[in-house]
């Protein structure tokens, strides 16, 4: 299964850019992870327009646990009942305009909290990798 991150903004610290290569290491042998950097929110709008299922990281979203994210995500990409690939859609400082979030299939959220944006790529990362482990019974996640 193919999934993307779409991000707007680059990782220049090293504490995010070796995080992230941790995960993309992890993530290997669930799915063909690509991370597509934009220069700004147009220019992901844009890219988004022939994507499969876009899924914006934007608080006005349902918060899900990550056992219903392996299910109801995942689970359903693996299955094809969602369109590949996956797009999980995180913007820039000030979040997702308008448009982009009337161009995804789903929002979901992190919480009430506000998580600046270079952290929400490490978090997604993250979940998607545990996600995984969930859908396919491996240990990791703890209830």
């Amino acid at each position: 299964m193919k999934v993307v991150l779409s991000v707007v903004g680059r990782l220049k610290e090293r504490y995010w850019t070796e995080a992230e290569a941790e995960y993309r290491k992890r993530l290997r042998p669930y799915c063909q992870l690509e991370v597509v950097e934009h220069k700004d929110d147009a220019a992901q709008l844009t890219a988004l327009a022939r994507a499969g299922t876009v899924i914006a990281l934007d608080e006005r979203g349902p918060s899900m646990s990550s056992p219903e994210f392996a299910r109801d995500v995942l689970a359903a990409g693996e299955r094809g009942t969602l369109p590949s690939p996956l797009v999980f859609a995180i913007g820039g400082a000030d979040g997702h305009g308008d448009a982009l979030r009337a161009r995804a299939q789903r929002l979901l959220s992190f919480g009430r909290l506000t998580i600046a944006h270079r952290l929400v790529r490490i978090l997604m990362l993250e979940q998607i990798y545990r996600g995984f482990r969930i859908v396919r019974g491996e240990p990791y996640h703890r209830d």
